[in-house]
């Protein structure tokens, strides 16, 4: 990596440049740096107003970028050890749906766990591939879906052998990851490209004694949430492609969907956030890790909760961790992760990444400090103190292998009826179901719902985690095919 090029920030430069000449905007937006909305030039203060620009000769164009947004995303590349890089707008869930376009056609198939982020999924109902689930394993204790197996892929792919390719997530949001180069191997050897959703992975690009990155283990595409854990604004991502792939198409694949009006500012914040990544990454996440380390060992002191980490490896459904995630595990202080998620927020003004029914997540990353931890750390102790309870009665399971009967695209666009959620048993479900965050579907379209399913989205409910995708807001309700 040639750190003298890493230093410059060319789309950030470009936009300096624009800011101190001071044009008078005949163009869109309509707020005009800010003038003609006052109330949202006092918000976002008047530098951050006078900078949200519209594409121009100067400042280049990301739907064709031949200039500044050119040089910032080659740039990008070299800092990831990508081929190429893009600059994404509309957070991960556009980086993902693209590689998934890119790689797949309607009728496709593609071989995938089932325990994706939604988008992908999303990404399946829009272009018509097929699903091929390879179910994960679940730890028994902390209920929690693991990695991809070799053992698993290989049968499926033997199973389908004209699959086109293979999509991964790791790490996944609570930090299992999967033998990456030997999936990425395995794939290849049977001519499928391998797509990895690493939107939780940012920083295995730049830290030391991290699991292996995307592009480093050989994967043909990998979406990065740059916004997660390097640094940048919410909603901006990378896409990165490596020699296998042909960028221009995977441009052309970006443009179906992508905004012709790309914000600047979420432009400068990749630019700017790959610089800083470049030159001061490695010593940055190693504080994150120290952090997250100290973390789990302060939280484990306190009892009751677990804040499990690389002890989970066995190389295969867990191959290694990534000990920046501080997921802590909470049923056995008889509350679900989301009561303790609630706890943190309403009585100690601390905002964690989520809580799920056995888990609690916080996201620790480039901008925290260890009094913050210390004050986490506090805030738990005294929610065990204060609120624990018997878990006897509590669900101890988050995720539940569906039986698909449809594919996504068929069930979602087909004739369906709305049914209370309890007479929907035995039903093929025609929508999705989902606690967001983390946006893993309970159900997807095209899915079988059982009893345990049910009593799954019912109790998720009850604790109160946001539930989404259903047409019902309240989720009292549940569309169904009509047969």
């Amino acid at each position: 990596m040639d750190r003298v090029a890493q230093k410059h920030a060319p789309v950030y430069e470009a936009l300096e440049r624009f800011r101190k000449q001071r044009v008078v905007p005949f163009d869109v937006p309509g707020h005009k740096r800010g003038r003609g909305n006052p109330e949202l030039r006092d918000l976002l203060g008047e530098k951050c107003v006078n900078l949200d620009v519209n594409s121009m000769k100067p400042l280049d164009n990301l739907c064709h970028p031949m200039s500044v947004i050119k040089e910032a995303e080659e740039l990008a590349a070299e800092a990831f050890g990508a081929d190429h890089a893009f600059f994404m707008v509309g957070g991960t869930t556009s980086s993902v749906q693209s590689m998934v376009m890119t790689a797949c056609r309607s009728g496709e198939k593609i071989i995938l766990p089932r325990n994706v982020h939604k988008s992908v999924i999303n990404a399946l109902v829009l272009n018509g591939a097929i699903p091929v689930y390879v179910d994960p394993k679940v730890d028994e204790k902390l209920g929690i879906s693991l990695g991809m197996e070799l053992q698993d892929l290989e049968q499926a792919i033997l199973d389908n052998p004209d699959a086109v390719c293979v999509l991964v997530n790791n790490p996944t949001y609570y930090g299992i990851c999967s033998d990456l180069r030997g999936i990425v191997n395995l794939a290849h050897q049977h001519d499928m490209k391998v797509l990895v959703d690493e939107a939780h992975g940012t920083h295995l690009y730049f830290g030391k004694g991290l699991p292996v990155n995307a592009m480093e283990a050989g994967a043909d595409m990998a979406s990065v949430s740059m916004h997660k854990s390097g640094g940048s604004l919410t909603q901006s991502s990378l896409l990165l492609v490596n020699k296998t792939v042909n960028w221009e198409y995977v441009s052309q694949i970006i443009n179906l969907t992508q905004t012709t009006s790309a914000s600047y500012l979420l432009l400068s914040s990749l630019d700017i956030s790959r610089r800083n990544l470049a030159l001061r990454g490695e010593e940055s996440f190693e504080k994150v890790k120290s952090m997250a380390e100290y973390a789990r060992e302060e939280i484990n002191q306190i009892g009751g909760f677990y804040a499990y980490g690389r002890e989970l490896v066995n190389g295969t459904s867990v191959y290694d961790f990534d000990v920046t995630k501080l997921s802590v595990y909470t049923r056995d202080i008889g509350l679900a992760g989301i009561e303790v998620y609630d706890l943190l927020r309403d009585e100690y003004d601390i905002q964690i990444e989520f809580g799920d029914i056995t888990n609690i997540l916080a996201y620790i990353s480039i901008g925290d400090r260890i009094q913050d931890i210390e004050r986490l750390v506090g805030a738990l102790a005294d929610i065990k103190r204060l609120y624990s309870k018997d878990p006897s009665h509590m669900l101890s399971t988050e995720y539940i292998s569906p039986k698909v009967c449809v594919s996504p695209q068929k069930a979602f666009y087909s004739d369906k009826e709305a049914l209370p959620i309890r007479e929907t048993a035995g039903k093929i479900c025609a929508e999705f179901v989902m606690c967001y965050p983390p946006g893993i579907p309970i159900l997807a379209p095209g899915e079988m719902i059982t009893n345990e399913i049910i009593e799954y989205i019912i109790y998720a409910k009850e604790k109160g985690c946001s539930m989404q995708g259903t047409q019902d807001p309240y989720v009292e309700n549940l569309n169904v095919l009509v047969k």
